[in-house]
């Protein structure tokens, strides 16, 4: 009976661990709505932007997103220079929504055609962050 116990009190922290290892996390099933704001041109900032959405929606799938790209993260959906593009083509096909800023895409000389075709353009990427604010999303500056 004494060694049965001492068995009992050596194996329960191990079977402890084992439940939790494999126990899956749970799944938030809120809808969440997130507007990104993304202003860097790093590449490595992009692939933390992706990997953070892709992140948010493994946690909470039902959740809305949008990336707002203006000034120097244009060139995350500019063709030939964003190294994200099969990425974002993924996250598009869960219903993430990335958006050139047009005023940006004039300052800097890049024609719409330069865009990758799954992203959409708003008038003023500004604008559209703050009209998403008023409508209750959450807002993230993306980066570093």
């Amino acid at each position: 009976m004494k060694n049965l116990l001492l068995l009992l009190v050596f194996m329960l922290p191990a079977f402890a661990l084992h439940a939790q290892e494999t126990a899956k996390p749970e799944v938030d099933k809120t809808k969440y709505k997130i507007v990104f704001q993304l202003v860097s041109e790093d590449t490595l900032a992009h692939k933390g932007l992706v990997r953070q959405i892709t992140n948010t929606l493994n946690a909470a799938p039902n959740s809305k997103i949008e990336v707002v790209c203006h000034g120097p993260g244009i060139n995350l959906l500019v063709e030939g220079k964003t190294t994200q593009a099969k990425k974002i083509k993924e996250l598009t096909e869960q219903g993430v929504l990335f958006v050139a800023c047009e005023n940006t895409l004039k300052e800097r000389k890049v024609e719409k055609s330069q865009i990758l075709k799954v992203a959409g353009f708003v008038p003023a990427g500004i604008v559209e962050i703050v009209k998403k604010q008023n409508k209750g999303w959450a807002y993230i500056k993306a980066g570093f």
